[in-house]
């Protein structure tokens, strides 16, 4: 927990990364993997695999959280929200299939979360521990 108060964007962007890895490499495993074991899996896809994607959006949710708490330009605030609630409505989608949407727009998403990390260690850190209370 100590990561995700002081290095939030380090933290979201390997959650973020790590989540896109685990997105491309689930068509390949499965495929690979013929059989899984009826006890452990419902449709061919085992239960802790299918929940990681939970624990990508929790671990995500408080590096967003830190993340735009630090963060000195309101633009990267949104855009880091704006792409974790998009991303959680894209996964909860897929769970719950409401509609049919293409698979890229989760690559997309997590791209834009890693990009946006990346940005905001960079370039949008507060030097001081007030100065993001009246930034703009």
């Amino acid at each position: 927990m100590k990561i995700a108060i002081k290095k939030p964007d380090t933290l979201g962007a390997l959650a973020s990364t790590l989540c896109l890895i685990h997105c491309l490499l689930t068509p390949f495993i499965f495929l690979a993997q013929t059989k899984v074991a009826a006890c452990c899996a419902t449709n061919g896809v085992p239960n802790w695999w299918k929940s990681i994607d939970f624990i990508f959006l929790i671990i995500s949710f408080f590096a967003v959280y830190q993340s735009a708490k630090n963060s000195t330009k309101k633009t990267v605030k949104m855009a880091l929200w704006f792409c974790w609630s998009l991303l959680c409505f894209l996964i909860i989608n897929e769970k719950l299939a409401w509609f049919h949407l293409p698979e890229i727009l989760i690559y997309l998403t997590a791209i834009s979360m890693v990009i946006l990390h990346v940005y905001n260690l960079k370039y949008c850190q507060c030097k001081t521990d007030n100065c993001c209370t009246n930034n703009e």
